[in-house]
């Protein structure tokens, strides 16, 4: 009974992500007296499908008691900067608008989503970044462009 529970509960919260990031740093945007700073971070995560690419998601944190709590809704901003940083192999079974990570920006119904596209006539995957919800997401976005370059 308790298994089942939990592994529900894992189910609707989404858990596990796609993929897990890399926290590198951050910065404190607004003092809280109580519970953490607003802040903005920056994280780093590989491809999972594409070895040779790796992206730096920077995205705001929010802080205070419901932030260091997670129950605290994040903003929607987002913004991302992916590089070739070695030889880039593409799989046959590539798909536009494949998600390679999401991160849970709320309690329950809103995350921040990085999707990959391949432009096939200029040899460039490209990544977006854009948040959503259950029922409604944000227009707000980031896009960010690897031309494939395998002379490493």
């Amino acid at each position: 009974m308790i298994k089942g529970f939990w592994f529900f509960l894992c189910i609707f919260l989404g858990l596990p992500a796609s993929v897990s990031a890399e926290e590198i740093g951050s910065v404190s945007t607004v003092f809280k007296m109580l519970g953490p700073n607003h802040k903005i971070v920056i994280e780093a995560f590989d491809d999972p499908d594409i070895s040779g690419v790796s992206c730096w998601l920077a995205r705001a944190k929010t802080g205070g008691i419901s932030g260091g709590l997670g129950l605290a809704e994040d903003p929607s901003d987002g913004s991302i900067a992916c590089r070739q940083v070695g030889k880039i192999t593409l799989p046959s079974d590539l798909e536009d608008g494949e998600k390679v990570f999401n991160k849970r920006t709320s309690l329950v119904f809103k995350s921040l989503q990085v999707v990959r596209f391949y432009d096939e006539r200029r040899h460039t995957l490209i990544y977006l970044v854009y948040s959503d919800k259950v029922i409604e997401g944000s227009p707000k976005n980031s896009i960010s462009v690897v031309p494939i370059q395998n002379n490493f």
